[in-house]
């Protein structure tokens, strides 16, 4: 868990609180890799395109993908009224002070509190991927402590406001994440659950700590202490592939990472994750990402716009 919430640092995130009166939908397109939305009064859905909508109540925390287009309603079946994208983040004209406030309080309107990581960069692909389309952790599991004081954040302007919804944006996804780890049955990717096991466990941090050193099976057996055939049963077992398929993927997603974070250049990246040089590290990425590197670092990020 670690390895995947490294990475996690917001800038200039964007925190909202919406104000709205039923019947209310609004479809969600600002194209941010990851949002957290939370209910500070009444109830929403969150309802992600090809899969089944989700109830979230006052402390709910919703962690949504951004590469799953959704709608936020009063209810599955109302109609979105408006598109939110990046431009355009406050649901309608009517706002209050401070701007960050969206709407007119009434009696009976829901309050949806929401922040969002706007660039790619504060985010890891490795935790992006590790994610479900849309993750919600119950009230009761949830960081109160750090919802209240977002809210209470963006009440009014204050000096150095930016850089404490930042860090509070933060801590509620790393809060939020422990709790879906630690839930029992919690569907986390299988090599997460599988860091517990006693074999399993220590092979995998060694191919995390160092991804660089030249592993094979046999060499990953004997530091853990079982045999060859052992740990590649048990490994494939867990994780859901062999332990060098399993590598290379890591390798990769490392790769990509350094691609986006970073100005060095293919060979350099290729030596920091265990390629000899960057033609190895091409055909390895071409073949798990279907681009090349210097594709991969120049593309636009369409897989994570919602629209």
């Amino acid at each position: 868990m670690s390895d995947l919430l490294a990475d996690v640092r917001a800038r200039a995130a964007v925190f909202r609180q919406t104000i709205m009166r039923p019947p209310w939908a609004l479809r969600m397109a600002s194209g941010a890799p990851l949002t957290l939305a939370t209910m500070l009064r009444g109830h929403a859905w969150v309802v992600p395109d090809q899969h089944e909508p989700v109830l979230i109540g006052v402390g709910d925390i919703a962690v949504v993908r951004g590469d799953v287009p959704y709608t936020v309603a009063d209810d599955p079946a109302t109609t979105p009224s408006l598109v939110v994208t990046s431009a355009d983040y406050c649901p309608g004209a009517d706002s209050i002070e401070p701007a960050r406030t969206c709407g007119t309080p009434a009696d009976g309107a829901a309050v949806l509190l929401s922040g969002a990581f706007e660039r790619r960069g504060e985010l890891s692909e490795r935790l992006l991927h590790a994610l479900p389309a849309v993750l919600v952790v119950p009230a009761e599991d949830s960081p109160s402590s750090s919802v209240e004081m977002v809210a209470e954040e963006i009440a009014r302007d204050r000096p150095g406001q930016q850089m404490v919804l930042d860090r509070l944006l933060d801590l509620m996804l790393v809060s939020a994440l422990r709790s879906w780890f630690d839930e029992p049955g919690t569907n986390a990717p299988a090599w997460c659950r599988a860091l517990d096991d006693p074999v399993v466990g220590p092979a995998l941090r060694l191919l995390h700590d160092t991804p660089v050193h030249p592993w094979t099976v046999a060499d990953l057996a004997n530091k853990v202490g079982v045999s060859r055939a052992a740990l590649a049963r048990r490994f494939t077992a867990l994780v859901g592939e062999p332990p060098m398929a399993y590598l290379t993927s890591w390798r990769i997603a490392l790769a990509a990472d350094l691609l986006r974070e970073t100005d060095h250049t293919v060979g350099t990246i290729a030596r920091k994750v265990g390629y000899a040089n960057a033609f190895a590290l091409s055909v390895a990425f071409k073949r798990l990402r279907g681009t090349r590197p210097s594709d991969h670092r120049n593309a636009e990020p369409a897989q994570w716009r919602a629209g």
